[in-house]
């Protein structure tokens, strides 16, 4: 008999309810038994009909119950109740093995230089742009008036290309900063490079095409294609950038970072860019151009992209991670029209699209000119930084004693050492010693090149020069 608890805060249909299914689930009331008509269970219980009819509806629902006309409402002849020797295991099913994932996510927290089990007081940081608290009012500022703008239709199902405004104030952005001009339907948002690359695995190329990437280079970049089951074939780099000759001839794909390397931090030369293009159209391969640090140069202006110059097959990627904040986690794809509908066709079936505030805000927030300020700021400090380093690496010798690479762009410069350097040993020195040095040798594929890959965009003059010397006293013990 179901009873009623007046000390039970449920309401009373549903503690019936739950007694209900556990006399049907524990087999308290077999397959097939029939129950009282609800008149009948109601005055028995001392409730409302309309609360029995309310809990057998729910049981019905649920499938616990049938009924009939004249069979009135019955226990499911179908209900399973298993026996002790078919009790199922807890612990459901096992994930597949997947050694190239684990391999993958273990390079790549390496490449950040893995922080969990230790803390630099002095972290030369590649990776991640300056921040200040300027930016975080402007932010919350643009975050909060562009929340209460929106209308109502704009939190539909949004467009797989991405937000059109925001598109539109890319489109301009890329004309006047960087002399490239393409239209709205040109300019695909993702959520990173990662994803801009998983997308053009999916959409641009089959399985198991051949792709060529620096070594040194963008590890996730060969990580994202490889798990897509592309075959990454490295590529050596020099101090004029890509060896084109050494591209492998079966390549569907060469993926590059000409204006400032990853890694050496080198830029790639007018003939290296002038053969790559004319081999990408020859064997009609596409040609990824990673632009990731081209805005922050110290001698001249921005150099001319790879795009601009041969626009179709051509992919322009472009990060606000780098010129804003990685945590925005917004960039774009820009190419030909064509490709560009591919990949938003892949866009639309896999991810739908982006999530619509964080393009909104950045809309409002470049467009009542907190973005360009920023840049001004950013770079301003970017100057400093970056003479403090140049200025700490000739003061201390290492300039003398190791190679220094990639000072005319971006956010790091390269300290390289010789193949034969112990670099493991003074990376771990070093994080003894309270700094944060990122070794070359995670950026390598094949490459046996050794260094470390420092930047300097969040830690101040001070610290800089102070984290060199302290670094050249480990590197040249005996000077």
């Amino acid at each position: 008999m179901l009873k009623v608890n007046r000390d039970d805060k449920r309401p009373i249909w549903q503690q019936l309810l739950d007694q209900a299914i556990h006399n049907i689930t524990t087999g308290k009331w077999p397959p097939g038994e029939l129950l009282l008509p609800s008149r009948e269970l109601a005055e028995l219980i001392g409730v409302s009909r309309s609360t029995i009819q309310s809990v057998y509806e729910e049981l019905f629902s649920r499938g616990f119950t049938v009924t009939s006309r004249r069979g009135g409402t019955r226990v499911s002849e179908w209900m399973y109740k298993p026996g002790p020797e078919d009790e199922v295991p807890a612990e459901g099913p096992v994930p597949p093995e997947l050694p190239l994932l684990n391999s993958a996510i273990g390079h790549l927290q390496s490449w950040f230089g893995d922080k969990k089990n230790s803390k630099a007081k002095i972290d030369f940081n590649p990776h991640e742009p300056y921040l200040d608290e300027q930016f975080l009012l402007n932010w919350r500022k643009s975050f909060l008036q562009a929340s209460t703008e929106a209308p109502l239709d704009s939190w539909a199902y949004g467009n797989a290309y991405g937000y059109l405004p925001l598109r539109e104030q890319i489109q301009r952005y890329l004309s006047l900063e960087r002399g490239i001009h393409v239209e709205v339907d040109q300019i695909l948002l993702t959520s990173g490079a990662q994803h801009s690359l998983d997308l053009i695995s999916q959409a641009l190329l089959h399985k198991g095409a051949t792709v060529s990437v620096e070594d040194p280079g963008f590890p996730a970049a060969w990580m994202a294609m490889k798990f897509r089951e592309m075959e990454v074939v490295p590529v050596p780099v020099d101090e004029h950038g890509l060896y084109i000759d050494h591209i492998h001839p079966e390549s569907k794909l060469v993926f590059v970072t000409p204006s400032h390397q990853c890694a050496t931090g080198v830029i790639m030369a007018e003939p290296r860019r002038q053969q790559l293009l004319h081999l990408a159209a020859e064997k009609r391969i596409w040609i990824v151009e990673d632009d990731y640090d081209s805005e922050f140069r110290y001698r001249g202006d921005p150099l001319p992209t790879l795009f601009s110059q041969q626009q179709h097959g051509t992919l322009y990627l472009m990060s606000f991670s780098k010129m804003i904040a990685p945590g925005i986690r917004i960039s774009t794809i820009i190419g030909s029209q064509e490709a560009i509908h591919q990949l938003a066709q892949v866009q639309e079936l896999t991810y739908r699209h982006l999530p619509f505030m964080e393009q909104l805000t950045l809309t409002h927030f470049i467009k009542q000119g907190h973005f360009m300020r920023h840049m001004r700021r950013v770079r301003n400090v970017y100057r400093r930084r970056h003479a403090a380093m140049t200025k700490a690496l000739t003061a201390t010798g290492l300039s003398e004693h190791f190679m220094i690479s990639g000072a005319e762009t971006g956010l790091h410069m390269l300290l390289e050492a010789k193949p034969s350097f112990n670099e493991e040993a003074v990376t771990n020195l070093a994080l003894e010693e309270g700094i944060r040095i990122y070794p070359l040798s995670h950026y390598c594929l094949h490459s046996k090149r050794k260094g470390w890959v420092l930047g300097f965009a969040k830690v101040d003059e001070e610290t800089i020069e102070e984290g060199i010397v302290r670094l050249a006293k480990i590197l040249l013990p005996n000077k």
